[in-house]
């Protein structure tokens, strides 16, 4: 167990460490079902929906995880495990930013805890996780009744201010000392995350979030 003297740094994925976000993995899984009709045409409707994935989550990052997350109801856990490596290799990995290795290397070079906190899904972000060198990440789980997604999440759903919920128990439970930690984000969402540490930084910075950090003295990072 880690000292009470620990630090950790806390890491968004999507936009933070990479480029891609939630409905790139959606069209790629889209993409890769061609092999009955009912699939087709449910691909066909999910690549439809796409742009107005991308307005909900303007809008509401809970709406948007409700709406979206039914789009993989009836998908077997099987054939999206099977495509994770994939997914990793053809869209993923390409997607990191030119920075992250470096700020993971940095960091850890201090000695802190590397941990993810993604609204993701866990199976694709697990190869990426691996390949960071990352010690710990927890992502959103989809519920699976008979090896079927039933298109809803399992508790607790990793947004907004649950994000910060889960980091606040992981350092109580491996004594991580918040006031030490860093955490690294791209969206004004993980505004309460990025106000639990003493180190927040702003990475790639939506306006909202770029607005706040100049505020607060916060440090900005451009990893592109």
């Amino acid at each position: 167990m880690a000292s009470k003297s620990q630090a950790a740094s806390f890491y968004d994925l999507e936009g933070t460490l990479v480029s891609t976000n939630l409905v790139h993995t959606l069209g790629f899984y889209a993409r890769r079902q061609q092999g009955l009709l009912t699939t087709i045409r449910k691909s066909v409707g999910t690549v439809a929906k796409l742009p107005m994935f991308g307005l909900t989550d303007l809008y509401s990052r809970n709406v948007f995880n409700e709406y979206f997350f039914q789009s993989y109801k009836g998908e077997s856990l099987d054939r999206l495990r099977y495509f994770s490596e994939e997914l990793f290799e053809e869209v993923l990995k390409p997607a990191i930013f030119d920075g992250t290795a470096d700020l993971i290397a940095k960091s850890k070079k201090l000695g802190h805890i590397q941990v993810v906190v993604t609204g993701a899904l866990d199976f694709s972000v697990e190869p990426l996780c691996d390949y960071l060198g990352i010690d710990v990440y927890v992502a959103n789980r989809l519920e699976f009744v008979n090896g079927y997604a039933t298109g809803r999440l399992l508790p607790p759903v990793m947004a907004s201010a649950t994000k910060a919920k889960w980091i606040r128990e992981f350092a109580e439970r491996e004594n991580i000392n918040l006031s030490k930690s860093y955490a690294y984000s791209d969206s004004i969402s993980d505004l309460a995350m990025l106000s639990i540490v003493g180190h927040p930084v702003a990475v790639n910075p939506d306006f909202r979030l770029k607005q706040t950090a100049l505020q607060h003295d916060w440090a900005i990072l451009d990893l592109r």
